[in-house]
């Protein structure tokens, strides 16, 4: 498993982070095993959100009633959380009072005195800076959060957040997979009139603007074909990319997630993939492309047969 220094922080991550969104309805043994695979696959990185489950904070509890952490076995893992998505509506709320309140209920949900890394979910139209700084600071002087990220946001909304914010917003998590990777492909398009690829849907390229100030970009869905419209591998849809895809799986011995898995690891972004499966099985075949080292020539072949232009 690929690792590095995520910047703005003392964690040494994995590339590849497992998500909890999905573990609400799953057994002690299940989320044990799940966790235990991922641990043996080099995957020390959880990703979870305070909305993720049922009921508020549901995905957190269930993790934490099923691992019954210990002190040492807690600080060998890195646990971030998000918060600004209210599921009655739903809307979101990036006020001082919400973040206070849903840290502190991430924190009794996960049976943990600090977490490690806070994402803003997702924009909310009506924030105030100054409050959520404001948030940030408490977090911080108190110990419950360590460092401070958002999910979601364009190059203009982190410049809004940092003209108030003091500290270094780490992460971003974002869509992307071979065949949603908005952020990759209009730069490879750039400047060509009448081509839909071209256009810049993020408020200035997010992905540039990421690698510019030191945010690590995490990859969210990355075996999603679109929104939350099924996957790609595997899919009729997608003939000529899963081709590319077995071959190329073939050719270096694994199964043909963890070549979607290196499509994304292999950019030198330095982005994480955020695995959202339940399955073991799938969570260590997707673990396998940490490493894979894709040429060029492999790279772009992948990109082109998800549809996109390369001019």
């Amino acid at each position: 498993m690929k690792r590095f220094t995520m910047p703005g922080t003392e964690i040494v991550a994995p590339n590849v982070v497992l998500g909890l969104m999905r573990i609400a309805e799953k057994s002690d043994d299940e989320v044990r095993e799940l966790v235990r695979t991922a641990r043996d696959a080099g995957i020390d990185f959880l990703d979870h959100a305070d909305v993720y489950g049922t009921d508020l904070h549901g995905c957190e509890r269930r993790f934490a009633e099923a691992m019954r952490l210990t002190s040492s076995q807690r600080d060998e893992l890195t646990i971030q959380t998000k918060t600004g998505i209210v599921g009655d509506g739903p809307y979101f709320d990036f006020s001082y009072e919400h973040i206070i309140e849903s840290v502190d209920g991430s924190l009794a949900a996960l049976e943990t005195d600090h977490i490690d890394i806070l994402l803003l979910h997702r924009p909310d139209a009506l924030v105030e800076p100054e409050e959520v700084a404001r948030a940030f600071d408490e977090l911080e002087a108190a110990g419950k959060v360590r460092s401070f990220g958002v999910s979601n946001h364009t190059p203009r909304q982190i410049d809004l957040l940092k003209k108030h914010v003091r500290q270094p917003l780490v992460a971003n998590q974002l869509q992307l997979s071979i065949t949603h990777a908005p952020i990759v492909a209009q730069g490879v398009a750039a400047n060509m009139a009448g081509e839909q690829q071209s256009l810049t849907l993020d408020g200035g390229g997010i992905l540039d603007y990421c690698r510019l100030n030191d945010i690590t970009v995490q990859a969210w869905s990355p075996f999603q074909a679109g929104f939350f419209t099924g996957v790609f591998l595997g899919s009729p849809e997608y003939p000529e990319l899963n081709a590319v895809i077995d071959r190329l799986a073939a050719a270096y011995d694994v199964p043909a997630i963890a070549i979607a898995t290196a499509w994304i690891t292999r950019h030198p972004a330095q982005m994480q993939v955020v695995l959202g499966t339940t399955s073991p099985e799938r969570v260590a075949a997707a673990a396998l492309g940490s490493e894979i080292p894709l040429t060029r020539a492999e790279w772009y072949e992948l990109f082109r047969a998800a549809g996109y232009r390369v001019p």
